[in-house]
């Protein structure tokens, strides 16, 4: 039967064998479980608080960007109309600079038909004049005798008017 003893169940060593299981099991859960578990859950609320850090970051400069975006936006609308109104005043200098270089331009051929006018006159009157000295003289001879300044002038000047209108 000794053989029979080694194979034999002893109810309170395997009672003792389980409290001491039992025990050990809450020993580890206070102790051990227990710290592990708040580390655990410290580190991961940190890591949550980074990733949420992360998160707003991530927002603040997508509302930023959005923000730069606008005013490019802006700027381009803004630059866009500066341009356009640099452009409107250059045509409105260009306009005002062709309108007062048509006005000389127009003053100086106004001057310039006035002048040769006025040349013109000078030269009729010249040769009038020239006429009536020639003519006066021509006639003297012709009729022997001297003929009134005055009446001469006046016949040539009607020969001449008459010349003009034919």
């Amino acid at each position: 039967m000794n053989n029979l003893d080694v194979i034999s169940l002893n109810i309170w060593q395997i009672l003792i064998s389980l409290a001491n299981l039992a025990i050990l099991f809450f020993l580890f859960k206070r102790f051990l479980f227990k710290p592990v578990k708040e580390i655990l859950a410290k580190r991961e609320s940190e890591i949550q608080a980074e990733y949420d850090k992360a998160e707003k970051a991530t927002d603040e400069a997508n509302e930023i960007k959005a923000s730069w975006e606008e005013k490019m936006k802006t700027a381009d609308d803004k630059a866009d109309e500066i341009i356009k109104n640099a452009v409107e005043k250059a045509d409105r200098r260009s306009e005002v600079m062709l309108y007062e270089s048509r006005e000389k331009a127009e003053s100086i051929i106004r001057k310039a038909k006035a002048e040769a006018e006025r040349d013109k006159r000078d030269a009729q009157e010249t040769i009038k004049q020239e006429i009536v000295g020639v003519s006066a003289a021509i006639s003297e001879k012709i009729i022997g005798r001297e003929i009134n300044m005055d009446d001469h002038k006046d016949l040539i000047d009607s020969f001449i008017d008459n010349m003009e209108e034919a």
